[in-house]
């Protein structure tokens, strides 16, 4: 059985709880430096808003990029909803990453961030 079947046909609906994060948990193993940001839209959308404390990896680099995510940390794919990190999230998790989606996406995670509450993250 190839791994992609594998991971496929043993699925349980309880494992979809741990490829999640909410932006309040993602801040605090970020700034325990257990986790980073991969930030997976494309150049011309991170020109008009980027995430400073982010990797910006487009999802179709991925492939190319592997070397430049780190094995020890737990990698939280994000993009403006869901949709692409998801994708890359599962991508990842195929390649042997500890990779987790944002819920919410960057949109949550900046509404999260706002104001005072920006404050939490150590940059």
């Amino acid at each position: 059985m190839e791994q992609l079947d594998k991971i496929v046909s043993e699925f349980k609906l309880k494992d979809t709880k741990d490829m999640r994060i909410d932006s309040k948990t993602f801040v605090e193993k970020f700034n325990n430096s257990e986790a980073i940001l991969l930030d997976v839209r494309m150049p011309f959308e991170t020109a008009v808003w980027g995430v400073k404390f982010a990797l910006e990896i487009p999802y179709n680099e991925l492939p190319d990029r592997l070397n430049e995510l780190p094995n020890d940390k737990i990698i939280v794919c994000a993009c403006p909803h869901e949709y692409r990190s998801n994708m890359a999230k599962e991508y990842l998790r195929f390649k042997g990453f500890n990779a987790k989606n944002l819920d919410g996406g960057l949109l949550e995670l900046m509404a999260y961030l706002k104001g005072g509450t920006a404050k939490e993250i150590n940059l």
